[in-house]
């Protein structure tokens, strides 16, 4: 059971990382306009908080991000040029293990934590 769950954390990094790599694409001038615009589509979709289909929904809540995720991710490979899918990819890695800080991590949160306190108490006050 934990080798299937290995596996499939390591598929959830790939497109991931896939994801990451489309977006970067978007952005490179060598790629086609159509190519673009799916690729920033799927990766809009991908980011994004609303679903198609929402999450709760049982069983088709999670399958839309299962089948159109991939799928697209699949049809905007084929459109991207091969030399600029590879580029991407490449700095797409280089991103990903570019190392990651847990103090900064605790700064974003302590500010976010502040503002949303001196939000509740700003409108406290102008409540009374």
């Amino acid at each position: 059971m934990s080798e299937r769950i290995e596996a499939l954390r390591r598929r959830a990094r790939a497109l991931k990382g896939e994801t990451y790599a489309l977006y970067l694409a978007c952005r490179d001038p060598r790629t086609p306009w159509y190519a673009k615009l799916l690729a920033g589509a799927i990766v809009a979709y991908a980011l994004s908080p609303i679903d198609l289909i929402p999450d709760f929904v049982p069983l088709l809540g999670y399958a839309d991000d299962l089948v159109i995720v991939p799928l697209g991710i699949i049809l905007a490979r084929k459109m991207i040029p091969a030399p600029v899918l590879l580029d991407c990819r490449a700095r797409s890695e280089a991103f990903a293990e570019r190392p990651t800080s847990r103090r900064a991590a605790a700064v974003i949160v302590a500010v976010w934590l502040l503002a949303a306190a001196a939000s509740i108490w700003f409108l406290m006050n102008a409540l009374n």
